[in-house]
């Protein structure tokens, strides 16, 4: 069996049809969760899944759509499940998650005052490409989203680009297709306004064709459909299906 995407989300950060970005990787016999905001529990339990089914969660960057759900992933992991969630992430955006999204409602005197007290952490450090399982390895990118706040796109099994959140960069994008062997894009899409932090469905546009055609276009609004035949060679990521990678 090969890699397998599922996306438990594919909307913007306030899409309320679509549940936030949040992924399942799959690979036979290891599941990781890219990211897993406010919707994330909820999106699981109606794919009749729980937390105890996901070996480990890998964190982009801390906003709540996209770390939103790990209070209540740590809580039931540690106390319903008996066990410490493997969590993927930067040292830099390790102290800002546990310092100014989690301390507040998981610390417990004497129990929890710590990510390491909830979670198994295991660094990540960016542009150097390291196993998550046997079959999964990921490179993190630093790339632009909020100015002064840490975030990283994820380049998976040296053939995969999975954008965060973040402000179009082409001159990445070229570069994993041209010299790195990229075949398949799964890029973050603001479908309308100004792309103060994100990246715009106009932006995307301007790819190559051979480029929009092996990029899927995610986290977008609810108003998805008025834009189907508008994306040019590019597809839409739809919530809950299972793409073989």
């Amino acid at each position: 069996m090969g890699l397998q995407l599922q996306m438990l989300g594919t909307g913007s950060a306030f899409a309320k049809n679509y549940y936030n970005n949040n992924a399942l990787l799959y690979d036979g016999t290891f599941t990781l969760l890219i990211d897993c905001g406010v919707t994330a529990p909820l999106a699981l339990y109606r794919l009749g899944m729980s937390f105890n089914d996901i070996d480990a969660v890998l964190i982009t960057h801390i906003h709540a759509d996209h770390v939103g759900g790990l209070e209540e992933l740590a809580f039931k992991t540690k106390f319903t499940f008996k066990r410490k969630m493997i969590l993927y992430i930067t040292e830099e955006l390790a102290h800002s998650l546990w310092e100014h999204t989690l301390k507040g409602g998981l610390y417990q005197e004497g129990e929890i005052s710590s990510l390491e007290d909830i979670f198994e952490v295991r660094l990540l450090h960016p542009l150097k490409p390291q196993y998550i399982s046997e079959l999964i390895t990921v490179e993190l990118f630093p790339t632009k989203h909020i100015p002064g706040k840490a975030s990283y796109s994820l380049y998976i099994n040296e053939n995969i680009f999975y954008s965060s959140d973040m402000t179009f960069e082409p001159s990445l994008l070229l570069h994993l297709v041209q010299e790195r062997g990229c075949r398949t894009i799964f890029h973050e899409c603001q479908l309308s306004g100004p792309g103060e932090v994100h990246t715009t469905l106009q932006e995307l546009l301007t790819l190559p064709t051979e480029i929009q055609k092996n990029t899927y276009l995610m986290h977008y609004a609810d108003d998805r459909d008025d834009y189907l035949n508008q994306t040019g060679e590019m597809t839409f990521l739809e919530q809950n299906l299972i793409y073989e990678l």
